[in-house]
């Protein structure tokens, strides 16, 4: 089918769902897939949350917590895959969720989508600037704290480079839908050739590796908990690292207004790019594991990938794993930003919240510039808890930040996923499905997402714990009160006015107007 052809397509498509065509409908197949891999990005994920998994789990939580933590989150993937071939507007997840089981369904999820985008952003950029400073220190600049003995220096300069890096990702976005595709498309490149150079770096380097039998039977508990509480509590933390890393992926969704042959292309790109992401991760992740050959150095470093690599190899090979690892995440950062003002956009445009007139406004470029400011606006205030570290000056909120990100966009996913499964057979599929495989599919994926939600609301470490002798409000996981907190807010805010004013998803420009109006 030829370009054009495919593009009047799309846009009858979307004017059946309800929309005229507003941004710039220029992205290929290849291209949506690229913001999800981009987004999911071995190169942040694997690194910035290694030592999740390392201290609570230890090699098992990496070897065989990956590959088989990766399974249940592929098949959400697939039946997301359905939705978005079903229903590709810009509004993705809170679209499906209105569409399948009402506003009030709609509502909700679009606020956990919104807040899982925020988080998700927040936290890329904060740990890209964490290896950016550490990468600084390694070339002896002090800019940013980052040769200062006080941890509080560095995590002072640490959030100011945070700052300046969302600055920088908000000017790449609002240059252009265009010129953020082509960037996205670097970044699979960059993604595939710079873990080549990494696993290549890791396997002849180092002089010494780790055993087989370490790597895949080696437990280790560094969170302070019992040792009694391995398998039940401290085990499942780590699976962090996969659930955190391989997220994201619903930007197919959010994009899929500006991708051509959305139907088929997005729904494609949202599985393939949590397979090929799982698949490369799991080889990059074992690679890091093997050469942590000197365990003791590990977690005396605090078990991060940054001490397994200055444990086994010289400081030259150190800085260009972490410079290929800090563009990887740069590219990282930059897409969540991107599908974080694409779901505002469309939120927005359909009057859910407030001053939506601002945050639904477009530029003569076709950009919605003030929803990108929102957005990285929104990720900075998030983070302010990350310049205050705990006793060790570890920036514990940055892990809280991580759970927000998963939480939010887990519960988002599975809302309109389980509505679907409830729909049944009167659910009309999009040119890819799933057939009769969504009657155990969907279920599934609904029990995992609940289990993972109570999982990573739990403290993370024994002074998070109220009550506890040791309790300290910089170690608290405040991943709950966050989440909790915002949508409780916009629960009573639901009750008291919202419900008389959203109803889903509008049919008609004319009635997007009038709603925002009103607002």
């Amino acid at each position: 089918m030829a370009t054009t052809d495919k593009v009047t397509t799309d846009e009858e498509r979307l004017a059946e769902l309800g929309y005229t065509q507003e941004l710039d409908r220029s992205w290929t197949g290849f291209q949506n897939f690229a913001i999800s891999f981009t987004i999911i990005s071995i190169l942040a994920g694997c690194f910035t949350t290694y030592g999740q998994a390392w201290n609570n789990g230890g090699p098992v939580a990496i070897s065989w917590g990956w590959p088989l933590i990766s399974i249940p989150i592929l098949i959400i993937g697939f039946c997301m895959s359905e939705l978005v071939s079903a229903y590709p507007t810009a509004g993705g997840i809170y679209w499906w969720a209105s569409k399948l089981g009402g506003a009030a369904w709609g509502w909700f999820t679009g606020w956990f989508n919104l807040i899982g985008l925020i988080a998700v952003t927040a936290s890329v950029d904060y740990g890209c600037a964490t290896f950016a400073n550490t990468v600084l220190g390694l070339y002896d600049v002090g800019l940013f704290g980052a040769t200062s003995d006080e941890p509080s220096d560095f995590l002072r300069g640490t959030f100011v480079l945070f700052a300046i890096i969302l600055a920088l990702h908000a000017t790449i976005n609002i240059l252009g839908s265009h010129l953020v595709a082509r960037v996205n498309s670097i970044s699979v490149w960059w993604h595939v050739a710079g873990v080549a150079v990494i696993l290549a770096v890791l396997v002849l380097v180092p002089d010494d590796h780790a055993s087989a039998d370490f790597v895949f039977t080696e437990r280790i508990n560094n969170s302070g908990f019992g040792q009694g509480m391995y398998w039940f509590y401290v085990l499942p933390l780590g699976f962090l690292l996969t659930q955190y890393t391989i997220t994201g992926y619903d930007s197919c969704a959010h994009v899929s207004e500006e991708t051509q042959g959305a139907s088929d292309a997005a729904a494609k790109g949202v599985w393939r790019s949590i397979f090929y992401s799982a698949l490369i991760g799991w080889i990059l992740l074992l690679a890091i594991t093997f050469a942590a050959a000197d365990a003791a150095a590990v977690t005396e470093g605090g078990g991060s990938s940054i001490a397994v690599l200055e444990s086994a190899m010289g400081t030259a090979w150190v800085k260009l794993v972490l410079i290929i690892s800090v563009f990887g995440q740069l590219f990282c950062g930059a897409a969540c930003l991107t599908s974080a003002s694409r779901m505002c956009y469309a939120f927005s445009r359909d009057g859910a919240i407030p001053g939506s007139r601002i945050w639904s406004r477009v530029n003569h470029r076709k950009i919605p510039v003030n929803a990108v400011l929102f957005m990285a606006g929104c990720a900075l205030l998030l983070t302010v808890p990350a310049i205050f570290g705990n006793a060790d000056g570890i920036p514990v909120a940055f892990f809280a930040v991580v759970s927000i990100a998963v939480i939010g966009l887990y519960i988002a996913y599975v809302i309109p996923i389980y509505l679907r499964w409830r729909m049944g057979d009167d659910f009309e599929p999009g040119p890819w499905n799933n057939g009769r495989k969504y009657k155990w599919m969907n279920p599934l994926a609904t029990v995992w997402v609940a289990l993972i939600t109570i999982i990573f609301i739990l403290p993370t470490t024994p002074a998070g714990v109220p009550f506890r002798d040791e309790f300290s409000w910089s170690s608290v996981n405040y991943a709950p009160l966050v989440t909790g907190g915002v949508i409780a807010a916009v629960g009573i805010w639901w009750l008291v006015s919202a419900k008389h004013t959203f109803t889903g998803p509008k049919k008609t420009v004319r009635e997007i107007d009038e709603e925002i109006d009103v607002l």
